[in-house]
């Protein structure tokens, strides 16, 4: 286990205005939790800043005394601890501002999804949310952003216009497409490593209803329901999300009774159209997964819609799926609790002009699995496509992984013009 810095006397915040937690006071072991169970971080002091003006004495104070700096807010995207250094909690920086005019939303570094879902639902618009609404906004952007509504929208990452920046020597700046254009680039899909972001401008977009929810199917037809899903996506247009998952469903009484203890195959999916289309559209995957436990679909207004997502133990992205992948994923079914597949295309794969280095754009399907099994990297390495997604990537040693060729050499120019001494070094970070 780490061990707490120190010498966290010596620390000063001149002008922090919010509360700050040092090692062994009532506050700093909640505060600096992340939600990553196997991160146990031990910073020398947690500030919770209520400004930008708190966030600049942060970073001066770290900067200052040499010490690791970091951000949180949800601590849905923490993977590395920040030992001995500043942990700044941006949570109580939690604003939400709609302008419905615009159709776009300007939040704060603290806030959540379900706060900008809230504010943009009685104009009938909706933001390029994740699957919960307890995730931050700005790190899920920052890393791409796979939501239910890309396949019709693109990522979210791609719908931002403007963000507010704290650089590295302590200057605030306003990245868009004509301020910083090479810093703005670089935050739509490059991660948290270019500075701190105290607000983020993004497009919402006309999503008041949607056909959403999960059908569940006996496990025993799973190869066959895998085949024809592998199949069915070439046909489905931009406004059908959807993902198979093979789960063992807990035992217990919130879980319905016809599903309750069973292993199943679970279709999650969100129709941004009609709930007869979207039955005449998924009607070849229920005729190969056979005759449904329980459907659970229903037209439901985006605000309520909570799909969940599945805690990522092995991931890994496919342009083709040949059988031996779906022999592989039936079989890991077997001995993991999750395994899920789920359809990427649509606008994700069309991108507007210098659209951000969003990962591997061309990516037809991803698998993530939620327990390590042994050899499963091993079986499917010859059919991935080599990439990784940051928003879904617990290492950073692979952050490489999670762009292009060419977009890791143009971030390296953006990290070297922003961040040249490598201040912001811990998590996801492109290298100078």
């Amino acid at each position: 286990m780490s061990q707490p810095y120190t010498i966290q006397d010596e620390i000063t915040l001149p002008g922090f205005s919010g509360a700050e937690h040092l090692p062994g006071e009532a506050g700093y072991d909640a505060s600096r939790r992340s939600l990553n169970p196997a991160v146990d971080s031990r910073p020398a002091l947690v500030a919770e800043a209520q400004s930008v003006a708190d966030v600049r004495a942060a970073l001066l104070a770290a900067r200052g005394h040499g010490l690791p700096f970091a951000v949180q807010a949800t601590g849905h995207g923490t993977h590395v601890p920040c030992d001995g250094g500043i942990l700044v909690k941006t949570s109580p920086m939690a604003s939400v501002l709609v302008d419905p005019a615009r159709r776009t939303a300007r939040v704060g570094p603290g806030a959540r999804w379900g706060e900008v879902v809230a504010a943009a639902a009685p104009f009938g618009l909706a933001p390029l949310s994740g699957s919960s609404p307890s995730v931050g906004v700005t790190g899920y952007t920052l890393g791409g952003g796979l939501g239910w509504l890309a396949r019709r929208h693109g990522f979210a990452a791609d719908s931002v216009v403007r963000a507010e920046v704290l650089l590295a020597d302590g200057r605030h700046v306003t990245a868009s497409a004509g301020s910083h254009p090479e810093l703005f680039w670089a935050l739509r899909g490059g991660g948290g490593g270019f500075g701190v972001v105290t607000s983020l401008e993004f497009r919402l977009h006309p999503v008041e209803q949607v056909y959403a929810g999960f059908t569940y199917f006996p496990i025993e037809a799973a190869g066959e329901t895998l085949g024809a899903y592998r199949d069915w996506i070439d046909g489905a247009p931009d406004e059908l999300s959807t993902a198979l998952v093979v789960r063992r469903m807990p035992d217990g009484e919130e879980v319905p009774a016809p599903v309750r203890g069973r292993h199943v195959v679970m279709l999650k999916v969100v129709h941004a159209g009609a709930a007869e289309e979207a039955r005449r559209l998924l009607a070849p995957l229920y005729r190969a997964a056979g005759p449904a436990l329980l459907d659970d679909t229903r037209t439901t207004m985006y605000a309520a819609t909570a799909m969940g997502g599945t805690p990522n133990r092995h991931m890994d992205m496919f342009d083709t799926v040949p059988d031996q992948v779906i022999d592989t994923l039936v079989r890991t079914a077997e001995r993991a609790q999750t395994v899920e597949i789920r359809h990427w295309g649509g606008a994700m794969s069309r991108p507007g002009p210098d659209a951000g280095p969003v990962s591997h754009r061309g990516t037809r399907l991803s698998v993530i699995v939620d327990t390590p099994v042994p050899g499963l990297a091993e079986a499917l390495r010859p059919y991935a496509n080599g990439g990784t997604f940051l928003n879904f990537l617990a290492d950073p040693s692979r952050t490489a992984a999670a762009y292009t060729a060419a977009d890791r050499r143009r971030l390296r120019e953006v990290k070297r013009a922003y961040d040249p001494d490598g201040f912001f070094r811990v998590g996801h970070v492109v290298p100078a």
